[in-house]
Order: C-alpha cells, then structure tokens, then sequence
C-alpha cells in the first residue's frame, strides 16, 4: 500500500485503538439524519486499499465482514495517552473480525489476539514492490511489514482474508485520541476490575507499583482512565493479551450499552457522531458520510443480545498463541454459511447459544439416512440437525450402494429448503431427487441427506482434533481454551461477566 491518504490534510492520525467502533458505527445507523451529512463528510479519513490483494475468497451472498483493527503506534500526536516507541510503524494492538449476518439483526465479533502465530502474504511496499511471505510470524506484525509511517491496514487485512476464508468487505481503523474522546462524550462506562490496579500494572518496568489508578470492583471510566483499562494487562489475572482481550469484548459491551441507554436527542447526536466518525479511518468503500451512514444504518436494527463477542479457538505455544483446528476452520465455515455461532456468556454453557444456531433449520423438515457401512450416522447426524432447528422425519440407511460425498436432495420445488440443509454439511452435492430413488423406509420424499464417506471423515477429523488439544492442554497447563462457539459474551451481558482469563 502506498499509504494513508487523508482528507482535508489533517495530521492528527497516529495511535490506533480498535475498540468503540461498534458504538460509533451504532450511532451513525439510529441517528442517520440527513442534517449531519455534510457536517460528517468534512471529518472522514479514508486509506489506500492499493495494497490489498489480488488472489483474495470469494465474496459471500450471506452477510458482511468488517475487520477492525488498532495499532500501538506512538505517532501523530498521540504519545502522551501511553506506551510505545514513538518512532516505531505500530503493530495491531487489537483487531477484530465482526460478522453482521445478512439478517440485519445479529452480529458477532471474532478476536485475534496479537500473539498468534498466522501466515502473513505478501504486502506492498511504499516504492511497489512486494515483500516474500511470511511463515509462523505474530499477527500484530502484519500491520508493520508495509513500511509506512502510518502502517499498513492492507496487510492486516490480506492476513486476515488468508487465515479466516473469508473476504472483508470493509476495513476500519480506530485512533487512541479519538477513542478517548468517544468516551467522554457518552459521560464514561462501566467496567470491572477484579483487584486494585496501579501504575506498575500499567508500566511493569517501574520499579515501584506507583499510584492507585482502579479499584476494585465496578466503576465508570472515560478518557485516558478508559484507554488504560482496555490497556492493562500485567498484573491482572494471567497476564495475557486473552484475559485483555475479554476485558475489551466487556468494554466494547458496555459502550454499546451506554449508546443504546441514554438515547439519542439532536443535542447528543451530532457530538457523539462527530467523535465516532473523527476516531476512525476507513477504506475507500466507507469514504464518505453517504456511505458510512447507509453502511450503519444497515445495522441499526441489531439487539444488545444479539452482539456477540468470541474469540478465535487458541492455544498457547510457548509464548506464542497457536491456532486451534478443526475448531478454528468450523467457525470460519459457519461464519461463510452465515450461520450463528456462539454462547450467551451468562453461565448457561451456551445453551442459549445452541438455541440461537438452531433458528436457522426452523420450519424445514428433512429425512436422515446413512450411505456408508458406519453403523451409527443417521441417528449422529439427526442429533446435529435438530440442535440447529431442523425438524427430523426419520432415519434410515441406504441400501444397494455406498456414497463417497453427501448428499442432500430434493424433490420439486424444494430446493431452497436443500440448500438450507446443505449449510450443515459444508461440501455437500445439492440435487434433484431422482424418480424411484429409494432409502431404508421403501422411498424418499421432501428433502433427504444421505450421508457418505465424505461425513464419516470429517467426524473422525473433529474427533481427533479435540483429542490431541486435551493432550496439549495436560502438557501446556491448560494453555487451551474452547474460544469457539461455546465461549462468548453477549453485548448485554454485566461488566463483570466471563472475565475469567483476566
């Protein structure tokens, strides 16, 4: 990328932060009025896209993704709100990959943490050239491999479409400054320490723990008290950029809360739009007031309850964080099905969560038959669909031939109600029922899926895959943590739930 082209020539962009861009992106949608267009175009700051990729996923007829990405950097101005080398590119201090469903009433935003090990591909160098792949490198490098002053979003971006399969609709970068400012506009939000916090904990290399900066338990925050506590790692809990992690997914939470609560007024409205679109720096597809506002009213539909926060499966390696598979690869595929993904956080052990995943089989009825020589298929599989919503007519077992794939199939003018089937069974072959087909009951009618070899492998994979991450678990000290579907928070969950890393 040739790097950051600004509007209106204003050099205030430097630190990048990417938290409150939920709440910013909230308030644009609800408030929408025509009056503040013109007002709001002056403040957008748009990047160049020039270095994205050119071997990138197929876009998604189901929903859109947004990746929100943050920097330490120390540059423009931004050094007196805390930490890093002021002369140093800056790396993706956070970032985020947030899924709105094609629904428009339901959203979930996948964590990578900045220690995980990922495959970052070539990026573009501000003289053209590209730089060689990179292997097994920290994700929160990608930012910095472009060179320039202000980073590299491309980069981030290009590693995140290569890690997940998916392709990223719109890219979003959120400043510490203006984050800052954000939060003062909404008077401050609550947030949750688990001990007193000092200065030490802030900056470990003091010799001294220095003055009290939280106390325990819940309280307000705004400004720099907020930039320290998404900040904070050491000292609380574990440690790690995970326990910092669901610290953010809290506080992002939390600022989505304070946005829904205190309503909207033209009074409020425009000071807080302002502060949310001043905070962010977005691709050339959000560069303008029209846009980003069509963009947010999209969401402004979606419930507190139907945000969610997950991480991505992790597990530590060393220092390091690894990927977790098949874990990783399921959500991914779930999220490129548009499918929910993720618990209620509330201590339900997902229950609720599974609920949500069962709405999308609902009102569809299908007939369950194994087509291999595994005993056991069709009553596994008919678990799964009726977990996700399906209504489950029978099982039974083909006779006179084994399948090598899936199958679902159909008969005349339900195959949208197959191809609905088929999200269960990602690389399944969708097609017309053939005249006297027959299964285990004498014949098939409605919709069917016959499962073949094609299932048995990916079952024994998951199998295998869980198996060896409970060895890495005993061996690592439990360095594992499920971070998938089960593991999440809602955005209307209390500030102090699910911090159990932090």
């Amino acid at each position: 990328m040739a790097g950051v082209r600004r509007k209106r020539g204003r050099g205030r962009r430097g630190r990048r932060i990417g938290l409150g861009v939920l709440g910013a992106l909230v308030v644009l949608g609800v408030g929408g009025g025509g009056w503040i267009y013109l007002k709001l175009d002056r403040s957008i700051d748009t990047f160049s896209a020039d270095g994205v990729s050119g071997d990138r996923p197929a876009g998604s007829s189901g929903g859109q993704n947004i990746l929100v990405i943050g920097s330490d950097a120390r540059t423009g101005g931004n050094k007196a709100l805390g930490g890093g080398d002021a002369q140093d590119v800056g790396r993706s201090d956070t970032a985020f990959l947030l899924h709105v469903y094609a629904d428009q009433r339901h959203a979930v935003a996948v964590s990578i943490p900045r220690d995980t090990l990922v495959d970052i591909p070539p990026c573009k160098l501000p003289d053209g050239k590209w730089t060689e792949p990179r292997q097994r490198t920290m994700f929160n490098a990608a930012y910095s491999v472009g060179e320039t002053a202000k980073g590299n979003p491309a980069c981030t971006q290009n590693t995140v479409e290569k890690l997940s399969g998916l392709r990223v609709d719109h890219t979003v970068v959120v400043d510490f400054k203006g984050f800052s400012e954000l939060t003062d506009v909404v008077g401050g939000v609550k947030v949750c320490l688990p001990k007193d916090v000092y200065e030490r904990d802030l900056n470990p290399n003091r010799t001294d723990r220095g003055k009290q900066i939280f106390r325990q338990g819940v309280q307000e925050v705004a400004g720099q008290r907020a930039l320290d506590y998404v900040r904070i790692r050491h000292g609380i809990g574990d440690g790690s950029d995970i326990g910092r992690i669901k610290r953010q997914q809290a506080f992002v939470s939390a600022l989505l809360k304070k946005v829904k609560s205190d309503g909207l007024s033209p009074g409020k409205l425009f000071p807080l739009a302002d502060a949310a679109v001043r905070s962010m720096t977005v691709d050339p597809g959000l560069g303008s007031a029209d846009k980003l506002i069509s963009f947010a009213m999209s969401m402004k539909d979606i419930d507190l309850h139907n945000t969610k926060f997950v991480t991505i499966p992790w597990r530590y390696e060393g220092a390091r964080v690894a990927v977790v598979e098949p874990d990783a690869s399921e959500l991914w595929t779930a999220l490129k099905n548009d499918e929910p993904v993720g618990g209620d956080g509330d201590g339900d052990g997902g229950k609720k969560g599974r609920a949500d995943r069962a709405s999308y089989g609902e009102g569809v009825s299908v007939g369950v038959y194994n087509g291999t020589t595994v005993a056991g298929l069709a009553a596994d599989a008919a678990k799964s669909l009726s977990s996700h919503g399906f209504t489950v007519t029978g099982t039974g077992t083909v006779t006179g031939r084994e399948y090598a794939t899936t199958v679902v199939e159909y008969a005349p003018g339900l195959k949208s109600r197959a191809e609905t089937v088929a999200r269960a069974f990602p690389g399944a072959d969708v097609r017309a029922a053939k005249d006297g087909d027959g299964g285990g009951d004498g014949g098939r009618s409605g919709v069917s899926v016959i499962l073949g070899q094609s299932y048995v492998e990916k079952k024994k994979e998951k199998e295998e895959g869980k198996g060896k991450e409970m060895g890495r678990e005993g061996q690592e000290g439990g360095g594992a943590a499920s971070g998938g579907r089960e593991d999440a928070r809602s955005a209307d969950d209390g500030p102090c739930s699910d911090l159990s890393y932090g």
